[in-house]
């Protein structure tokens, strides 16, 4: 084929859908650049699943250059999964943005060059204080590469491949800006994504193969048992030691953000602060809760919805793995007109189908299939809200990984929308037990959150990798015990051995009742076993037994 000089509609249409395509293929080796031993599937998978969204918007859309940005760009806000989706949602909308506001049909290196580093500013600016050995820093040398190319008089083709060139060197580095890779053996999972753009763009440009996926089998064993600090979907790593993680929507005038981000960064880190026109959307880590919620009140400010998690009982919960053979995400909902009409509804995330019905009859209008599993975008929450027979609507993510998703309903929606920040199936149990569909979601939001922060959450899967844990060494195909907080508690070649061996770690003296929420893998023998056991280890706690049939976690446990 002949090199192309300029991007029309059509071929930044092609870019993205060879995009998608080559994420699709590359997710399982960038699943597996996660150093957590469990069944994890969240940055590659996620990044996929965003870019089908967008992909499905361009379907729809009219084929010149103004409506091909627009679908790209609402396709990605919409579609974003988890935070790698939303980082990548960040850098397509960047890029889109600029060649749109060009109003050009066709854009040359130079406006390319310029593009790229308004996908870099977008990113960063989602990011009060940016993580350098992430996707951010990658994003970043690229497009500086590029901008240098075009200033020296470079093709297409040659700005596309400098700005490559210096990605991919960036990419090599981030094990030494970030210890956490480095001890794990690996590079940043967001950045080795975004490399695929550049990939994209150069085949559609002038003909290059796109790069065969990595059958890699990951980090080693020994590499594993160096790292001790969580790694999270973006890249990002917890390393301070401050305790608590707040959240929560502000309202707050644009000309005062400033001033509140000082504010906030003179008393915490990890900090993010997105949003605009009166409506921002705030998270931080610090060791002063209180200074943090009233930092935004003393400038003006409204905070709502405010969610405090103790970052030293937390443990990663983003469990993703398997997604192709288990499906796209279904939203279970009657007609509007078939739902009884409600002050506040509440709409949930479940992973299995007694989890649909249990939720159902605990007064749950609306479930989307999702959670462990599967994480739902932001328009398959959208339209569950949109259908229920209320003004004022409760999401229950479920997970962590959904809670921002989650998050960005409110502002899209007619409805008012509040979340309950749950991150398990027996913490919205807990909350549902607590909920007035007469009440409104403010009241509702703030029993319901209560509840579920007094749920202890445990949970059993296998092992998909060898590693080395404080619990002991894991092998492949062990069957893990996982505690909020503790990590890994329990190691045995059964599910009914890691089962107790976690029940015996999360039921103290101070717990009345055990929810069990049984998978589709749990057999009736191992659920006989495990309520043998309490019998006989704590006769004093109630027991109830629900069938969830959740994927990949045979069991998940609840303690209050």
């Amino acid at each position: 084929m002949s090199e192309l000089d300029v991007l029309g509609a059509e071929d930044i249409r092609r870019t993205v859908v060879t995009f998608r395509d080559a994420m699709r293929a590359h997710a399982p080796g960038i699943n597996r650049l996660n150093v957590y031993p469990v069944p994890d599937g969240d940055t590659g998978t996620n990044m996929a699943r965003t870019l089908d969204a967008v992909v499905a918007e361009l379907d729809g859309a009219n084929r010149e250059m103004e409506p091909t940005c627009k679908a790209i760009s609402h396709g990605s806000l919409m579609g974003a999964r988890g935070n790698s989706g939303v980082i990548l949602s960040q850098i397509l909308r960047g890029f889109v943005g600029t060649i749109n506001d060009a109003r050009e049909s066709k854009v040359n290196a130079s406006r390319v060059a310029e593009a790229l580093k308004k996908a870099s500013t977008s990113a960063y600016e989602a990011v009060l204080k940016p993580i350098e050995g992430t996707i951010l820093t990658v994003v970043r040398e690229s497009a500086d590469a590029a901008a240098v190319a075009v200033s020296n008089g470079a093709t297409l083709s040659a700005t596309l491949r400098a700005a490559r060139t210096a990605g991919r060197d960036a990419l090599a580095r981030t094990p030494e800006m970030l210890p956490v890779l480095k001890d794990a053996g690996v590079v940043d999972a967001g950045g080795a994504g975004y490399l695929l753009l550049l990939d994209a763009a150069i085949h559609v440009v002038d003909g290059e193969p796109m790069p065969e996926p990595d059958d890699s089998a990951g980090p080693s064993a020994d590499q594993l048992e160096a790292v001790a600090l969580r790694h999270h979907d973006d890249g990002s790593t917890d390393v301070s030691e401050l305790r608590y993680e707040v959240m929560f929507f502000l309202d707050l005038d644009d000309a005062r953000s400033g001033d509140f981000k000082k504010a906030w960064g003179a008393i915490g880190d990890s900090i993010v602060v997105v949003g605009g026109d009166g409506l921002w959307n705030c998270h931080i880590h610090t060791n002063d809760i209180g200074a943090a919620i009233e930092a935004p009140i003393a400038l003006g400010g409204r905070p709502r919805q405010i969610r405090v998690t103790d970052l030293f009982e937390e443990v990663a919960e983003e469990h993703a793995a398997r997604e192709a053979t288990l499906g796209g995400p279904v939203t279970r909902k009657p007609s509007s007109s078939s739902l009884p009409p409600v002050t506040c509804a509440v709409v949930a995330v479940a992973s299995g189908d007694g989890l649909a019905e249990l939720f159902g009859q605990l007064g749950v209008h609306g479930v989307v299939s999702g959670g462990q599993t599967l994480n739902p975008s932001t328009a398959e929450l959208l339209a569950a809200v949109e259908h229920m027979n209320a003004g004022q609507v409760i999401i229950l993510p479920n997970n962590k990984n959904i809670i921002p998703v989650a998050q960005q309903v409110d502002a899209l929606s007619t409805k008012e929308v509040r979340v309950v920040p749950t991150t398990s199936m027996p913490e919205a149990l807990a909350a549902l037990v607590t909920y007035d569909p007469e009440a409104t979601a403010e009241t509702n939001v703030r029993t319901m959150s209560s509840a579920a922060a007094s749920m202890t959450t445990g949970e059993v899967t296998q092992a998909v990798r060898d590693t080395a844990t404080d619990a002991g060494a894991v092998t492949t195909g062990d069957w893990i015990g996982i505690v909020r907080g503790d990590g890994i508690v329990a190691i045995a070649g059964t599910v009914a051995g890691a089962c107790t061996q976690l029940l015996d770690h999360i039921i103290d003296g101070s717990g009345e009742l055990l929810t069990v929420i049984s998978g589709a893998d749990a057999s009736q023998a191992e659920t006989d076993q495990i309520i043998a056991w309490l019998g006989d280890n704590r006769p004093d706690v109630a027991v109830e037994v629900h069938r969830g049939g959740q994927p990949l976690y045979p069991y998940l446990f609840g303690v209050e």
